[in-house]
């Protein structure tokens, strides 16, 4: 249709794969972890952005403040890792960091999908070290791809 901004960032299975991830990165902990694209970012400061959309879907309402977000503009080629204060204590900024680096290893082969998956991991690793799951453990925020314009 004309005059509709095509959102489609990855295909059926690409979403799938990186849904899968995040679902296996939260298994054995309490930690959340969302991924959140869009084309352009419209702050200057990308974690601005991240703040952003990490509070308009709520994602600080986790019972132990572990809920990371994973903002990435694909076609400004920014990106943000925001942690909630519970998570971001435990790790600290350098944490932030390699969990970037280890994305942009594949980003700059222009594998995003892979890319992502790897910050996943990264991410999980690090809420199964701090946040272990004691017997139930409800998901607190939805695993889905959020997609932005």
């Amino acid at each position: 249709m004309p005059g509709l901004l095509k959102r489609d960032f990855f295909t059926r299975a690409q979403k799938q794969r990186l849904v899968e991830a995040i679902q296996q990165a939260e298994q054995g902990t309490t930690g959340e972890i969302r991924v959140y694209i869009e084309h352009r970012c419209p702050s200057p400061d990308p974690m601005q952005r991240a703040r952003g959309i990490f509070e308009a879907h709520e994602m600080f309402r986790t019972a132990h403040r572990n809920a990371v977000l994973i903002y990435v503009a694909t076609k400004d080629r920014k990106y943000a890792l925001f942690g909630d204060e519970g998570i971001h204590q435990k790790v600290g900024d350098s944490f932030w960091q390699q969990a970037a680096e280890a994305m942009l290893q594949h980003f700059k082969q222009k594998d995003l999908v892979k890319g992502l998956e790897a910050s996943i991991h990264w991410i999980g690793q690090a809420l199964k070290q701090h946040f272990p799951s004691q017997g139930e453990n409800p998901n607190e925020l939805s695993d889905e791809i959020l997609e932005g314009q």
